[in-house]
């Protein structure tokens, strides 16, 4: 079913087209350098929606549709199924994260600090005029050239920053169980179709590649008492971090190919606080969360949909079919989408069908 099979339909295609790339066009020319350097937290969206690490080509896709996130996924999906995989990188250990930021809502004092970073948690709300004129530019760099003593601080001061985990810090009281090691090979959601129940490395690969505002979603309604969880950021991570594949000729070494932004989400939910005399014996449980960029908001989204479906219940939070199989962005849009395509055979027989019964 296509418009191809309307009457000149591949003549309007055509003229469709052209219109597009007419409506693209803009008299200053939008280079995708500077989308990629000027729009970051958007191609970390997309990257971790499309399951691709590629900013170059994030920006390059959002560029070729007009900034439409769907779209964008949409392409570089398609451009990640033509390439071919040469290796499975070795498991990625984020406790050697080189760190830009990194908090913990469970305690005020962490062994290595608080470490805000870069984030709007702390900024005014209110529309900045002078970025119209480009004057931030002067501002940055008035910072650096007037003061550079207190621009490069202790805390900044060039070196890579790696902190210990908080959740190391439970463990050692004895309130935070060790989690047994997982020798199984992760689950490939790409490769293979999920069946249910599904392996924990399958949700955490679908909610990774999940929109960010269903996941969102599933999060808020869970917290807002349509679920069980409502957690405690141990510890949110965001940096750099190794990708090593091994190395052919030996197979006990390996071969660092670069490395990728991430962030990490531990969140914590209490086993057992039905009653007061309870709740001195309390264990934690944990949800997890890890993505491609900066996008905090989803990887604790992550970390609750995770521990809401480690929770028996029958919430929409907790139920596993229906959380997983209704995030993806592509499917989504593309069975919402489907909508426009015709559909006048199937509605004329519902016309015929409502109109035979009125003549009856």
């Amino acid at each position: 079913m296509a418009y191809v099979a309307v009457t000149g339909g591949k003549e309007a295609i055509e003229q469709s087209l052209k219109l597009l790339e007419i409506f693209r066009q803009s008299d200053e020319e939008l280079s995708v350098k500077c989308i990629r350097e000027n729009m970051g937290l958007l191609i970390d969206k997309i990257m971790s929606e499309a399951g691709f690490y590629s900013e170059e080509y994030a920006a390059l896709a959002l560029k070729q549709c007009e900034g439409s996130v769907e779209e964008a996924v949409f392409l570089l999906r398609a451009y990640r199924s033509t390439l071919p995989r040469n290796y499975y990188s070795n498991a990625i250990d984020t406790a050697d994260m080189r760190l830009i930021r990194r908090i913990s809502a469970a305690f005020k004092d962490i062994p290595g600090g608080q470490i805000l970073g870069p984030t709007y948690d702390y900024s005014h709300r209110l529309l900045d005029f002078s970025l119209e004129d480009g004057q931030e530019q002067e501002k940055a760099s008035d910072t650096i050239t007037d003061e550079p003593e207190k621009a490069i601080s202790e805390e900044i001061s060039g070196e890579d920053i790696r902190c210990q985990r908080v959740t190391d810090l439970l463990k050692a009281e004895h309130v935070l169980a060790d989690v047994p090691p997982d020798d199984t090979p992760p689950f490939d959601v790409t490769s293979n179709l999920i069946t249910f129940p599904a392996p924990r490395s399958a949700r955490l690969q679908t909610f990774a590649r999940s929109d960010a505002g269903f996941l969102g979603g599933v999060a808020y309604s869970s917290m807002r008492g349509y679920g069980a969880v409502h957690p405690t950021v141990s510890e949110l991570r965001c940096g750099y971090v190794e990708v090593c594949v091994p190395y052919v000729m030996d197979e006990d070494e390996e071969i660092c190919i670069g490395e990728i932004l991430v962030t990490e989400v531990e969140a914590l939910v209490p086993s057992h606080t039905e009653t007061e005399e309870e709740f001195d014996k309390m264990t934690l449980s944990g949800g997890y969360g890890l993505i491609f960029g900066r996008n905090e908001n989803k990887a604790i989204a992550m970390s609750i949909a995770d521990a809401s479906l480690e929770k028996p219940g029958d919430t929409p939070s907790q139920d596993e079919e229906f959380v997983l199989t209704h995030g993806d962005c592509l499917e989504m849009s593309g069975f919402i989408s489907h909508l426009k395509l015709p559909h006048y055979v199937t509605f004329q027989s519902k016309l015929d069908r409502v109109r035979t019964k009125e003549e009856v």
